[in-house]
């Protein structure tokens, strides 16, 4: 069934079902981590990113954009940064007091879901700024336990992750902002049209 904006309903899709693997996958990364086994759980994620590529590529090639998918394939971009700093903060990569503040920063943003099921709101879309810090925070820690690695390779992921890491963490937070100014205007508009 096709929706107006050209987003279907349908639930059996190619994009969707690598996007549902993806999310199977994650628990397994997250083993993988707290196991140390590092090299296998980077090779999890590169597969998790093809297949994040490849499920965007192909809704729409294959004209398959749909709305479970809109839906599944953030989740487990969220799914695997949360699996990410959850692991490297029990081994002691990265410390606690950075999940809590990329947690708030979850929790801040899920705040706005009843303001959004109460006015009958659609989801604001992704902005630019959620997208870059999401690129950030997908690649920052990948960089991060590798900068646990000895040697050259070590020593050029270390600096280089936790750069992604402040800028991501910041994008993070100004994406939260935007989407909350996001959700006051569409209140506001459509206050104003029912008046």
């Amino acid at each position: 069934m096709e929706s107006t904006n050209g987003v279907s309903g349908r639930i059996v899709t190619v994009p969707n079902a690598l996007s549902f693997l993806r999310l199977l996958g994650a628990p397994f990364f997250f083993w993988l981590i707290l196991a140390e086994h590092d090299w296998w759980a980077l090779l999890v994620l590169v597969i998790s990113g093809f297949t994040d590529y490849a499920d965007g590529k192909l809704a729409r090639l294959l004209n398959q954009t749909s709305r479970l998918g809109q839906l599944l394939d953030p989740a487990a971009d969220r799914l695997y940064i949360l699996a990410t700093i959850v692991a490297l903060a029990i081994r002691e990569v990265i410390p606690w007091w950075l999940v809590s503040v990329l947690l708030g920063r979850e929790v801040f943003v899920a705040a706005l879901g009843p303001v959004i099921r109460r006015h009958r709101l659609p989801l604001p879309p992704v902005s630019f700024i959620g997208k870059a810090a999401t690129f950030n925070l997908i690649y920052a820690f990948p960089l991060v336990l590798l900068g646990e690695q000895g040697g050259a390779v070590g020593e050029f992921a270390r600096p280089l992750g936790w750069a992604f890491v402040w800028w991501g963490t910041a994008l993070y937070w100004v994406a939260g902002f935007f989407y909350a100014v996001q959700v006051r205007q569409m209140v506001h508009d459509k206050s104003a049209r029912t008046r």
